[in-house]
């Protein structure tokens, strides 16, 4: 962020958004609740505020209601002040507010990519927390021309010259954009007629950001965003044949791994759907929060077929900290497993009550707080010593996948692993107890697979004219894991 004063000002030759207008955008970004509950990400600029205000007029339309979520990424002396003059303003229209700030160190390279890192993972954060299901954005026209011009010049492929999805299923919240049709100047006029100032954030005017140098080159925005509108469509259909792979020829088990039928994957599924096939997995199965590379995939499946060559032994290949090894069969009826690379795995992380998540694949939920509990990988030590009990769990699960399911340890000592229903054992210096057996019963929490990543979101749902038909345009729910 630069320095200088925000400026508060109005004013704007465009049309203001209405009621019905925002009720067409916001139709094809379903399916909603009864009484619809949106947190709204706002800076408290033009085109955050206009999205908050219309979003809370269009909730309460319908029994629910708007949570503002401001992030104060306190990178500027003005942040905190201009975030708590957000809130005041919408308390006075009646809207919730809450204030997120993004604290501990900042890095000294890469700032912009950090903070936004940051924001999403408060943002998403938040929303876990109250159990929110929508976030929605305030990206518009102008942004959507912006992001596919600069994937162009950095040579994006087919799935970047899309842009931004209007929908898209992350691990805790859904991403909504119904504003992607809209134009800048449509937003500061809008601000006008429901008679709200905004602040104006002094580094959109600073030369050394990419995008504030194509604002002031001026971009064909309405070419840009018909090639957007084009790739978006070839995107959403190849998406739809990604999940009716899944849903065929993939075994997604809830301890965090995969099984593939390979044959499919090598001859009978068309190249583009198994390449997108394996970068969704991998990135699932590795704790991504985006799909692997497609380079990353080609010379995986390339490689693929050599693990069933007779000298390849345990060999195990890795694409974007997932490891791909043979399960099973040579020739016809080969089975690929897919699953976490156990030196990928991330530290232990404490269990503090709130819906704490390891590895970006699990997630604790329920429990009470046990003070001193940790979620990390079982790891191999404590699975060998696990597979002395003869646990009937791990006669269902492949031997390699043991080290990297989730565990519970208090003080350093194992106490429970929830997948093999397993809690308090002589690991613990007790009987080999059931699930659940800390002080205080149902103390455990449950522990659930839900990647950054889904492995087959609903396709995607490409940004429309506002002349458009939009109810032709229906997201739909394949399969979400």
């Amino acid at each position: 962020m630069g320095d200088g004063e925000s400026v508060l000002y109005g004013g704007s030759d465009g049309v203001a958004v209405d009621d019905a207008l925002f009720d067409r955008l916001m139709a094809p970004l379903g399916p909603f609740e009864n009484a619809p509950l949106l947190a709204v990400g706002v800076s408290g600029g033009r085109d955050s505020l206009a999205l908050t205000l219309l979003a809370d007029r269009w909730a309460r339309a319908r029994g629910g209601g708007v949570l503002a979520l401001t992030v104060d990424h306190a990178l500027r002396p003005e942040s905190a002040a201009e975030a708590a003059q957000v809130g005041r303003w919408l308390a006075g229209r009646g809207i919730a507010h809450t204030i997120l700030t993004w604290t501990g160190p900042k890095p000294a390279s890469g700032l912009q990519a950090a903070a936004r890192r940051a924001r999403y993972d408060l943002l998403a954060g938040a929303c876990r927390a109250r159990g929110i299901l929508h976030l929605c954005l305030a990206h518009h026209r102008e942004d959507q021309a912006e992001t596919v011009a600069l994937r162009r010049a950095g040579g994006s492929g087919a799935d970047g010259m899309a842009g931004m999805a209007a929908a898209r299923a992350l691990a805790d919240v859904r991403l909504l954009r119904p504003l992607l049709a809209v134009g800048r100047a449509d937003l500061a006029a809008t601000c006008g007629t429901f008679g709200q100032p905004w602040i104006d954030d002094p580094s959109n005017l600073m030369d050394r950001y990419a995008r504030v140098r194509l604002r002031r080159q001026g971009l064909p925005v309405a070419p840009l965003l018909a090639e957007a509108v084009a790739a978006g469509r070839a995107r959403a259909a190849l998406d739809g044949a990604v999940a009716d792979a899944v849903a065929r020829h993939v075994l997604l088990a809830p301890e965090g791994y995969a099984v593939v039928d390979a044959d499919a994957l090598l001859t009978d599924i068309p190249r583009p759907v198994a390449l997108r096939l394996l970068s969704g997995l991998a990135a699932a199965l590795g704790g991504q929060p985006y799909p692997a590379s497609p380079q990353g995939a080609e010379r995986l499946l390339a490689a693929l077929p050599g693990l069933w060559e007779t000298d390849a032994g345990a060999l195990a290949l890795t694409l974007a900290g997932c490891q791909a090894r043979r399960l099973a069969g040579a020739g016809a009826g080969r089975r690929l497993l897919l699953l976490r690379q156990v030196g990928r795995m991330a530290p232990p992380v404490p269990l503090d009550g709130a819906g704490a998540r390891w590895d970006g694949r699990f997630q604790a939920i329920g429990g009470g707080i046990v003070p001193g509990l940790t979620l990390g990988a079982l790891g191999a030590a404590d699975a060998r010593r696990l597979a002395a009990l003869d646990l009937a769990a791990l006669a269902r699960i492949p031997k390699a996948v043991w080290p990297t399911l989730p565990a519970l340890r208090s003080g350093g000592t194992l106490v429970a692993v929830p997948h093999l229903d397993w809690a308090m054992g002589p690991l613990a210096g007790g009987g080999n107890g059931p699930a659940g057996g800390l002080e205080g019963e149902g103390a455990l929490p449950r522990l659930a697979f839900r990647p950054l990543s889904p492995l087959a979101p609903p396709p995607f749902l490409p940004s429309m004219e506002t002349g458009l038909n939009v109810m032709a345009v229906v997201s739909d729910a394949r399969v979400i894991i």
